[in-house]
C-alpha cells in the first residue's frame, strides 16, 4: 500500500510540470494565477499522499499549504480589482 501511495504522489508531482509551464509562459496574469493554484492544490495532494504513506505527521504541512494557496488567490483577486475596491488603506 505504501509503494502505491508514493507512486501516486510521484505521478501527481510529474503532472505539475504542465502547471509550472503555464506559470512560466502564461499569456495572462490570470492564467498564471490559476496555474499557481493548481500547483498549490497538487502540493496539498502530494503531501497528503505522503502523509498517508508514512505516519500522518505531515498533515499540518498540507493544511498550511492549503491556507497559503487560498491567501494567494485572495491577494491576486484584490490586486487585479479596479482601484483595489474594498481596500481599508484607501479610506
Amino acid at each position: 500500500m505504501t509503494s502505491w501511495l508514493i507512486s501516486l504522489a510521484v505521478l501527481l508531482l510529474l503532472s505539475l510540470g504542465g502547471a509550472l509551464w503555464r506559470v512560466w509562459r502564461g499569456p495572462e496574469p490570470a492564467d498564471r494565477m490559476i496555474a499557481a493554484q493548481l500547483i498549490g492544490t497538487g502540493g496539498v495532494g502530494i503531501v497528503l499522499l505522503l502523509a498517508a504513506a508514512t505516519d500522518w505527521s505531515m498533515i499540518d504541512v498540507a493544511l498550511v499549504l492549503a491556507l497559503l494557496a487560498a491567501v494567494a488567490a485572495v491577494a491576486f483577486a484584490k490586486a487585479q480589482s479596479a482601484d483595489s475596491v474594498g481596500d481599508p488603506e484607501e479610506e
